[in-house]
C-alpha cells in the first residue's frame, strides 16, 4: 500500500490557523506585521510605509504557494534576521489550509478594495 492520499488544503481550517496569525497581521490593515491582502505576487518586504526588517527586505521572496509554505515552517530559518518572532507552523497540512485561507480571503471584494485604496 502507498502513502494515504491527503486531503485537499481546507480554506475553513486555514482561517482557524490565521487566527494565531492575528496577533500580529490582519488582511486589510498592517498592525505589528504587514497586511495580507495582496499578498500573493507580492515582493517580501514592499509594502508601502511598513517597517521591515533590513533581512526581510533584502530576502528578494516573492509570495506564492511554494515560498509561503517555506517561511511559515521555518520563518527565522529561511529569512535569518526577520523581525518576525514566531517559531512557524510544523504540520505541513495546517500550512497548506493556511495558505488555501489567504488565497481565498484574497480574492475577495473587501481585499480587493483594501488592495486597491493603497
Amino acid at each position: 500500500m502507498g502513502a494515504p492520499a491527503q486531503a485537499a488544503p481546507d480554506a475553513l481550517r486555514g482561517e482557524q490557523v490565521y487566527a494565531r496569525c492575528q496577533a500580529c497581521h490582519a488582511l486589510a490593515s498592517d498592525r505589528v506585521g504587514p497586511h495580507h491582502c495582496g499578498l500573493f505576487g507580492r515582493l517580501a518586504g514592499s509594502v508601502p510605509g511598513f517597517d521591515y526588517s533590513e533581512a526581510m527586505k533584502k530576502s528578494r521572496i516573492v509570495w506564492n504557494d511554494a515560498t509561503l509554505d517555506r517561511f511559515l515552517a521555518m520563518p527565522l530559518a529561511v529569512v535569518p534576521g526577520s523581525s518576525m518572532t514566531y517559531a512557524g507552523i510544523a504540520d505541513p497540512a495546517e500550512r497548506a489550509d493556511l495558505i488555501a485561507y489567504l488565497k481565498q480571503a484574497n480574492g475577495t471584494p473587501a481585499c480587493a478594495a483594501a488592495t486597491a485604496a493603497r
